[in-house]
């Protein structure tokens, strides 16, 4: 079978399937706690730098652009292993291996209970590898699909949201009951998944007649395979499972998971005919159109470039604060424990939902009607601060999550997008992982600063312990919803800022039309 961009999409979107460790720390981390003695707060410093390697990967994009400079306007290799690329997933690989490989050793005794510092790292290290994976298949997905970069970020987005919940089910068949043994899962099964399809993967933005097409074919298995999810976890959480269920249910999950390719081999089959005039690319991005091509110091030294950083401090600080916090917030409220579990649960549900929905009717609105993807941020931190409101008012709490959810994992899919259009695509995985920063710095600051410090106050003032009741968490909320009408404003001066931009495109589109 011909190695095309389809082919490259399928296996970028199952690394993107595999390499979601980091969602999925709560099944690993009460043996992890127990193993090594550790009391809450010690637990809570292991997991900031999970959150820290999972959202700065500066250096994976540096790795990146030095590995692909060098074939800027030469043919796109398709050798078995001549794309530099290859080497991006190998060093995303080996710190795949070594960090939960290392933690593994540490959870059954094999070595000496390592230092706090060092368990951080290896946190870190295991972490952090997920940018290197991620970094490459967004970015060669852009430069693949340049017309609907929002759509093939939102299912590269939306797919990594997805694989935490993926690889739960493959351990609740397999190893169920057992944590430490599923650290030795994550350390051999994502680094071994990149290593077989790395080589399938390249950039490759030839015009295709009927990208949207297949593209959407993507979206609707990324769909279902969410709903199948959703599904499953409710049933899970509502009554005792048997270990045949979840071998079948974790079986049709897998096919589903491979449809992807059935789509490839029709959009390669459909290649091979003569293209339609009709059907031709909207917007063809190239070195000749003129774009703006800016590298990291460049960026750095915008006014763009800071009020996209400052937006996703909020937007996204905000809503990683809300989870961080939510077994919490349930318990203060006199949510059941089943309760709580199924909002924990089905958060990587809306966390897709808005990771995919934000890049695909972006695109959807740009073509339709030139608006500006930087609306969208405002739109969604606009929807934020009423999800903020109600959780802090002591509204629904499903209704609250859910909105939270599907905004956070919106800003996911927008900002690279945004970053590629602004900036330009040749250092997009730099600049974009570098604005992702955002991230840990806003939660750091709404979690520990803000929310925590109110918990504890209030909970002195009532004797000490835990604290129950709407107090608890009504300032920290309402500060979180301040802070997101500020981002609201922000993005919305961004939005004007580029309206020039998204003007040409429209421009473009109208002389393709006319050909």
């Amino acid at each position: 079978m011909e190695n095309s961009k389809w082919i490259a999409t399928v296996a970028s979107i199952w690394i993107q399937c595999s390499c979601g460790a980091s969602y999925a720390f709560g099944i690993y981390s009460a043996a992890l706690k127990s193993s090594q003695g550790y009391d809450q707060s010690t637990l809570d410093t292991v997991s900031v730098f999970k959150d820290i390697g999972a959202n700065i990967g500066v250096l994976s994009g540096l790795l990146y652009h030095a590995v692909t400079d060098h074939k800027r306007g030469a043919p796109p290799s398709s050798s078995r292993f001549g794309s530099g690329l290859s080497l991006v997933y190998l060093a995303g690989a080996i710190q795949f291996f070594a960090g939960y490989f290392l933690m593994w050793l540490s959870v059954t005794g094999v070595i000496e209970k390592p230092h706090v510092s060092l368990m951080c790292f290896f946190m870190f290290m295991a972490a952090h590898a997920q940018t290197f994976f991620n970094t490459t298949n967004v970015v060669v997905a852009v430069q693949n699909f340049p017309d609907y970069s929002g759509t093939t970020v939102g299912i590269m987005k939306g797919f990594l949201g997805l694989s935490g919940a993926i690889l739960i089910q493959i351990y609740q068949t397999l190893f169920d009951g057992s944590p430490s043994t599923f650290l030795l899962m994550l350390a051999v099964f994502p680094a071994a998944v990149s290593l077989l399809l790395m080589s399938l993967i390249h950039v490759n933005p030839s015009n295709t007649t009927n990208d949207k097409h297949h593209l959407n074919g993507f979206s609707l298995i990324a769909l279902a395979v969410a709903a199948y999810l959703m599904i499953i976890i409710i049933f899970q959480n509502m009554f005792a499972i048997p270990s045949w269920v979840h071998i079948v249910t974790t079986v049709v999950l897998l096919m589903l998971v491979s449809s992807p390719l059935q789509v490839a081999v029709s959009a390669q089959r459909k290649e091979k005919q003569p293209p339609s005039p009709a059907m031709a690319p909207l917007i063809v991005a190239s070195d000749k159109d003129g774009g703006v091509e800016m590298n990291l110091v460049q960026a750095v030294g915008t006014v763009n470039f800071w009020l996209l950083s400052v937006a996703m401090v909020f937007g996204m600080g905000s809503g990683m604060a809300t989870i961080n916090n939510i077994s919490q917030i349930g318990e203060s409220l006199d949510y059941s424990t089943f309760q709580i579990n199924a909002m924990v649960s089905l958060w990587s549900i809306w966390n897709f939902l808005g990771r995919f929905g934000g890049g695909f009717l972006s695109d959807v609105f740009l073509h339709r009607y030139g608006w500006g993807r930087p609306l969208f941020i405002s739109l969604t931190q606009a929807a934020m601060v009423a999800g903020h409101l109600i959780i802090g008012s002591g509204g629904n709490l499903y209704i609250g999550t859910v909105i939270v959810g599907i905004c956070y994992g919106s800003q996911w899919s927008l900002m690279p997008t945004i970053t590629s259009e602004i900036f330009g695509v040749k250092h997009m995985g730099t600049i974009f992982n570098t604005v992702a920063a955002g991230n840990p710095i806003g939660s750091y600051i709404l979690s520990v600063g803000v929310i925590g410090r109110i918990y504890d106050m209030e909970a002195e003032a009532g004797g000490g312990g835990s604290c129950h009741g709407i107090h608890c968490f009504m300032v920290s909320y309402f500060v979180c919803a301040g802070v997101c009408v500020f981002g609201f404003l922000v993005s919305l001066v961004l939005f004007f800022r580029t309206r020039g931009f998204y003007a040409l495109i429209l421009q473009r589109r109208s002389k393709q039309l006319l050909v």
